[in-house]
């Protein structure tokens, strides 16, 4: 009996520490937005017509990555809304009114992922919830692993591509569906490349 407690405390003891090297290959990454290698995107149909493009120049966050787990992966970010730029200054001051995004009483945007599930060697789809205007919903992101290694300056570093698609309406922007009916959903694109802390 002596013998078998022996046996299941050493082995309680083995996968103690096999979960905490897991745990401990895991690295944290923050997102490289000083350096201009980070961009929060997006694009929406005009009338049906043509693509307006725009993006948000102000964001920050910080994502969790293990090449051997990335079931583990995690990531968060924050989007100063008012940072909101489609190349033209009048359509932007139109976007961050009460009509649109109401930057005044909703300075920022955020998510933060919940789950990640592996779809191949370097895709994957990243869940979470994205909070915006105020309304906090899921989203579920396609995301591609593009690479990783170290910089020339010292550093180590990973980047992604993700990719979402969200209906405004939904977070209570009523104001989209004047561009037209093709209007109704939003293609987000987030590029981003971390540096490890």
């Amino acid at each position: 009996m002596k013998k078998l407690a022996g046996i299941l405390t050493t082995v309680m003891a083995l996968s103690g520490a096999v979960l905490l090297s897991a745990g401990a290959q895991a690295d944290n990454y923050v997102i490289d937005t000083k350096g201009m290698h980070a961009f929060v995107q997006f694009r929406v149909k005009h009338l049906g017509y043509s693509w307006l493009y725009g993006r948000f120049n102000k964001f920050s966050g910080d994502f969790r990555y293990d090449p051997k787990r990335p079931e583990a992966s995690r990531i968060s970010l924050e989007i100063d809304t008012s940072s909101v730029d489609s190349n033209h200054a009048e359509r932007d001051k139109h976007l961050r009114s009460s009509d649109f995004l109401n930057t005044d009483k909703f300075p920022k945007a955020t998510f933060k992922s919940t789950a990640y599930k592996p779809t191949g060697k370097s895709t994957g789809e990243l869940t979470g919830n994205l909070t915006l205007h105020g309304v906090t919903r899921p989203v579920t992101i396609a995301v591609e692993h593009i690479g990783g290694g170290v910089d020339p300056w010292g550093g180590y570093r990973h980047g992604f591509e993700g990719r979402a698609v969200i209906m405004p309406d939904e977070f209570g922007i009523k104001m989209i569906e004047q561009l037209g009916p093709e209007s109704g959903q939003v293609e987000l694109f987030l590029t981003v490349e971390g540096i490890r802390k």
